[in-house]
């Protein structure tokens, strides 16, 4: 098999291919997407901190 066979993938290259390149970004996105939901996350906790430190004072 020569490896232009192979790229053609006896003509359904572009279905194998393309199913190939979607698996990989969904893939991707599955690692990158905790990444964002991390940063999030953590700035909505600090607002929450922020926001619990000034009650407290106000309270004492």
């Amino acid at each position: 098999m020569s490896p232009s066979e192979f790229f053609h993938m006896g003509g359904y290259a572009v279905y194998v291919w393309s199913s190939y390149g979607l698996a990989l970004v969904v893939l991707g996105w599955i690692l990158i997407s905790p990444v964002f939901t991390k940063k999030s996350i953590i700035k909505e906790l600090k607002i929450k901190y922020r926001q619990q430190e000034r009650q407290r004072q106000e309270d004492t």
